[in-house]
């Protein structure tokens, strides 16, 4: 094939010195577009050395990690770029923790890197290298490695008697003072606790577990339905064994306060940390057990953890919304365990039992309130404490507003709007906020957001008042609910709310409509 030349012109040749052609001709002699003489070309294609995708990944994955944010840089400490596929970077996480962590929350942030070091879109693979556990300097034995402990030994505190009732004033601060890190409700006693047929044998239960922890009945689950007491049950055990005995390491925990704390363990590289917080104490109780289903790792941890206590004689109590052979997802290791000690369930209270509940509670709160008006309250809500009590402070709350007695007759005007006489239609998280945002003329996102604006935190806190009463979402999941907010603020807005019932007309008959239009949804 002949040079490309002018007609009639002879081709120069192809070694002349400072020929301006020798960069405009491709290698297989078709014509380059037009370049201005003086410009400065890159080599031909043939003298430049190909591109690694590994190395290339390799080196903007360094750049990355020098720009990511600072909260999402430990989640990447045992991460490690793979290759490049493409227009795909591909990396290895140690587990499935970080994975799904990197995937929701930091996709965006690493793909935006990525994109700008490479000058082109790139998208985000992740996938899962066990190795990397250890590798990358994760814990310093195995995970599944378990510890000797000693057996635990419970010595009684000198003086005090074993009664399993406390007095009222006994349970209110001892358990606090001994072990804050307990996180136990000081209301929630058995002194507090009202038994009925339908929670005698549980009650019964978790005062043997609480006067002789580790030797009763170990592992001890209640189940049951939501609000019918088996929370109640867990911070009286915990507030008799740190009243009652010396020296005792006691801990409350939901499941979901469980599992968050090990993952963030696992994305700052302190799973001996979240280890020793968990093993190094004498009564563990787990409420909500429920969710450990699906979370494979987490119940991997648990797994060795339960082992650990229990082989120490350390007393482990757990709570479930139904009884371990139920609970599909759960390893079938873990459910043997929790078949160990003792199963016992809660029923929803009868008639007699709702009314005594309810009598306890005006007595806590120096209400006055009739016979006829309890046994109303309490023939229209059968199923759930909770929303029972919620239902006599809101009559109570109405009366205060009017200046009025509480009778028969006004409790049949609130509760008309609480229950419509159709019964208790199904409530949901979702449609909740949905109503909430509708009526105070808001959209869903400002009502989920963090906006400290007066009226909006107004709406989000009686949105999640709302979700406390009127639905059996325990309260990290109302916080998840509300895009991720801790479970605190949501136990602060219920409080805030449940007090301005009784003193802000306004904020009542807020309530009020707004549960009659959640409750016809």
């Amino acid at each position: 094939m002949s040079n490309h030349s002018t007609t009639g012109q002879p081709a120069e040749s192809a070694d002349a010195p400072g020929s301006a052609d020798d960069h405009l001709h491709s290698s297989d002699d078709r014509p380059l577009p037009h370049v201005h003489p003086n410009a400065v070309l890159p080599p031909p294609m043939s003298a430049q050395e190909p591109v690694d995708p590994t190395e290339a990944l390799a080196e903007a994955w360094s750049s990355l990690l020098d720009n990511v944010s600072k909260a999402n840089r430990p989640w990447l400490r045992n991460a490690t770029p793979v290759t490049m596929h493409s227009s795909t970077a591909m990396v290895a996480v140690p587990n499935e923790f970080a994975r799904d962590h990197i995937e929701t929350k930091m996709r965006a942030e690493l793909e935006e890197l990525l994109s700008d070091s490479f000058h082109r879109p790139i998208h985000l693979a992740i996938t899962i290298d066990p190795d990397l556990e250890l590798a990358l300097g994760a814990p310093d034995r195995p995970e599944d490695d378990e510890e000797e402990l000693p057996v635990a030994e419970f010595v009684p505190r000198a003086g005090v008697s074993p009664a399993p009732v406390l007095p009222s004033d006994a349970g209110s601060g001892a358990e606090q003072s001994d072990d804050p890190a307990a996180h136990l409700n000081p209301k929630y006693t058995f002194d507090s606790f009202v038994i009925g047929s339908s929670n005698r044998f549980a009650h019964a239960a978790a005062v043997a577990v609480a006067e002789s922890p580790g030797k009763s009945y170990n592992p001890l689950l209640i189940y049951g339905g939501s609000g019918l007491g088996k929370t109640h049950l867990l911070h009286a055990i915990g507030s008799y064994v740190l009243s009652y005995y010396h020296n005792v390491r006691v801990k409350y925990v939901s499941t979901e306060e469980l599992t968050n704390d090990f993952i963030n363990a696992i994305g700052t590289n302190r799973t001996a940390e979240f280890r020793r917080a968990y093993r190094d104490i004498d009564v563990l109780l787990v409420d909500d057990i429920q969710f450990l289903e699906s979370k494979i790792q987490t119940q991997e941890e648990f797994f060795h953890t339960f082992n650990t206590l229990h082989n120490a004689q350390k007393q482990i109590v757990m709570t479930s919304d139904r009884p371990p052979k139920l609970l599909e997802a759960l390893e079938p290791r873990l459910r043997s365990r929790f078949e160990w000690g003792l199963l016992t369930d809660i029923q929803p209270p009868d008639l007699e039992t709702r009314i005594a509940i309810l009598q306890r509670k005006i007595q806590a709160e120096r209400l006055t309130v009739g016979p006829d008006v309890l046994e109303f309250i309490a023939s229209r809500i059968q199923t759930n404490i909770r929303e029972l009590e919620g239902a006599l402070i809101r009559v109570a709350a109405f009366a205060s507003l009017n200046g009025q007695q509480v009778d028969l007759s006004l409790a049949e005007v609130v509760l008309k709007d609480l229950i419509p006489e159709g019964g208790e239609a199904p409530v949901t998280a979702d449609g909740i906020i949905t109503e909430t945002a509708k009526y105070f003329s808001i959209s869903r996102d400002d009502l989920l957001g963090t906006s400290r604006a007066q009226t909006l935190v107004r709406a989000r806190q009686i949105a999640m008042y709302l979700c406390r009463e009127l639905t059996d979402l325990s309260l990290p999941k109302i916080g998840d609910e509300f895009g991720g907010k801790d479970h605190t603020t949501v136990m602060h807005a219920e409080r805030k709310i449940r007090a301005l019932l009784g003193e802000n007309r306004e904020i009542f008959d807020q309530v009020t409509e707004l549960t009659n239009l959640i409750k016809t949804f």
